[in-house]
């Protein structure tokens, strides 16, 4: 039977924390008491198909942002960052990791119809700040479990037919996060669950109350800790808040936040030259106003957690971080959705703040989710516990202003069997894949992002040169990763 807990019962549920979820056994090996309590506290968001486009700050969508706005002024703006597998699952995977899909096994999205989920015994992100003294909170979507049977709830699909994605993850497989408060996934963000830390498999909890603003008020609470109830006060934290809005289903939003939006319909909104207005995708012409009011209501949160910092007088000493698994098209090129090259699906917001230790700018760094675990521990004095199978490279020191090797490319791909899908790279200039199809025809696309940013016109015939470069450029990327993909 459905649950629905009072504010007391799920306070005193939250407050378990320290009964469960002991450390994975990965075996990482961090730092002593004395260096943990001089570590930076982290505060990482990571809402789920938030396209880097929709912040006010850039210009580009026409959203309403006042509090990113504000926080990436003050903070360093990568405008060029990439989700190089634009799909939930494998994100995830890179960021914990700092593996590329190949090496670190999540290929593609975790559900019941695949074997693909985050492997217990690798060494995690997370479990290397456990081990580093560190007091560890995951709130929202995990989605890097597969469901085991007994399935729990429902499957996606008609008459309960269909795959199964959400999953009670056990203690064991948490890799080092001693507060849970987490789903697998689970597309119901006006009747969120969750698994709180002690609660067992047949323990989940309901909440009416659109998931990212209850997300954030949990996120409040953990940070402001009272009487210890949800992290060890003697000790820096790292809290990971992962929303699923605005991720499909679109028009699961509080009504409040559509009304911001006034009159303004679809011609008014969908303001990318690569949508064609007299013939738009039916779903962005539905939902494109649903879309920019999750992104707004998701602004509202963040800014209830970050003026959480501050009157805790724990702003200077941490590190916050904006970022998403992907982008949203939102009926670009006549597109829905992630999974393809586009700007609008890779291109995802990274802002990163640190008073007084990254200045504030903005800054073409073509980073990826693989880079984002060892750039993380170049920050937060912990470079010396980058495990040394990590592929993702450590860009802090230019994050910190000093300079640095930087990057002259950045690894797209997209994995339908081994040897199957799409390979490509984001340049700086360039965006360039090739998907092999079974007839031996290779389909090539080759957009130059300076001239032409909307990527309408593809190139890839009349620039053998260009392509051959990048084609050497991609098969280092290849050997790199451990992928047996050819291009």
């Amino acid at each position: 039977m459905t649950s629905f807990l009072s504010r007391r019962e799920f306070l005193r549920r939250t407050s378990a924390f320290s009964a469960a979820a002991a450390l994975s056994g990965a075996g990482c090996l961090g730092v002593g008491k004395s260096k943990a309590s001089k570590l930076p506290n982290l505060v990482f968001m990571f809402p789920d198909q938030f396209r880097r486009q929709a912040i006010g700050y850039m210009n580009e969508d026409p959203v309403i942002t006042p509090y990113l706005d504000k926080f990436a002024s003050r903070s360093m703006v990568l405008t060029d960052a990439v989700s190089s597998y634009p799909v939930c699952s494998p994100f995830r995977a890179q960021l914990f990791t700092g593996k590329y899909p190949i090496s670190n096994g999540v290929t593609t999205n975790c559900n019941s119809g695949n074997d693909v989920m985050l492997k217990q015994n690798e060494c995690c992100l997370s479990d290397i700040l456990y081990d580093s003294g560190y007091s560890l909170g995951y709130l929202g979507k995990w989605h890097l479990d597969k469901p085991h049977e007994p399935y729990v709830g429902r499957r996606r699909g008609r008459k309960g037919m269909g795959l199964v994605w959400d999953e009670f993850v056990p203690a064991q497989r948490r890799h080092g996060f001693k507060f849970w408060y987490a789903y697998n996934c689970r597309d119901q963000h006006l009747n969120p669950r969750y698994w709180t830390t002690d609660a067992k498999r047949n323990e989940p909890i309901y909440f009416n109350e659109w998931s990212t603003k209850h997300e954030a008020d949990v996120a409040i609470e953990f940070i402001r800790n009272p009487q210890g109830k949800y992290r060890e006060p003697d000790k820096p934290f790292a809290l990971f808040v992962a929303p699923n809005p605005p991720h499909t289903p679109f028009d699961q939003v509080p009504q409040k936040y559509v009304d911001m939006y006034g009159d303004k319909d679809y011609r008014d909104l969908l303001n990318r030259p690569n949508v064609d207005l007299n013939n738009p995708h039916p779903q962005a012409k539905a939902h494109v106003k649903n879309y920019f009011a999750a992104v707004t209501g998701t602004d509202e949160q963040f800014g209830r957690i970050l003026e959480t910092l501050k009157e805790q007088g724990l702003e200077n000493n941490t590190i916050v971080v904006f970022t998403s698994d992907h982008g949203e098209m939102m009926g670009s090129h006549n597109r829905m959705h992630k999974g393809v090259p586009y700007e609008e699906s890779i291109g995802i917001p990274f802002i990163i703040r640190w008073p007084g230790k990254i200045p504030a700018r903005r800054d073409d760094l073509l980073l990826t989710p693989a880079d984002i675990m060892p750039s993380l521990f170049g920050l937060m004095g912990l470079a010396d516990c980058i495990p040394r199978d990590v592929e993702g490279t450590d860009y802090s020191s230019i994050m910190l202003g000093r300079g640095g090797r930087r990057p002259t490319s950045a690894l797209y791909l997209v994995c339908t069997g081994p040897r199957g899908g799409t390979r490509g790279l984001r340049t700086g200039r360039y965006t360039f894949t090739i998907t092999p199809h079974n007839d031996g025809r290779k389909e090539i696309l080759l957009f130059d992002n300076q001239k032409d940013p909307y990527q309408l016109d593809n190139i890839a015939d009349s620039n053998p040169k260009i392509i051959r470069k990048l084609t050497e450029v991609l098969n280092r990327w290849l050997k790199k990763t451990n992928d047996p993909w050819k291009a």
